[in-house]
């Protein structure tokens, strides 16, 4: 990886209906490139990853207070008296929360704020070829 990329490799766990918990392993990258974005690989089994991106300050703001509407939601919680943060996701094909260990997840951040601090991603974009992207893409 490059100087412009963070990622880390993060265990977490998948919560089923009856509340057990399945482990799971999980690729996070964040790239200046899209400094708003932080991609989120869930592996599940020999299939390609599931990939789902999230708003950075969505995770950051997630870490002290519920956060989030529709697809998407996060909040601070404690499992077996460890911190954690749940991600709830809601697509058309169900729904899936998740319980993530807040240190290395902390940690992870951390490292993309030291890359693009907060208030500064716009100095990162190139929003004239969004636009363009955007303007001539359909």
């Amino acid at each position: 990886m490059n100087s412009t990329t963070v990622s880390a490799e993060l265990g977490l766990r998948l919560v089923v209906p009856d509340r057990t918990t399945v482990p799971l392993l999980a690729g996070l990258s964040y790239t200046a490139d899209d400094p708003y974005a932080i991609r989120m690989a869930f592996h599940v089994g020999n299939d390609e990853p599931v990939e789902w991106i999230f708003a950075r300050e969505l995770l950051t703001v997630g870490i002290v207070r519920r956060v989030g509407d529709g697809d998407v939601q996060v909040w601070p919680a404690r499992a077996d008296g460890e911190r954690t943060l749940h991600i709830s996701l809601t697509s058309p094909f169900g729904q899936a929360l998740f319980e993530v260990p807040l240190a290395p997840l902390t940690e992870f951040l951390h490292r993309t704020y030291e890359l693009v601090s907060a208030g500064r991603e716009t100095d990162f974009m190139d929003l004239d070829a969004e636009l363009s992207n955007m303007l001539w893409s359909s």
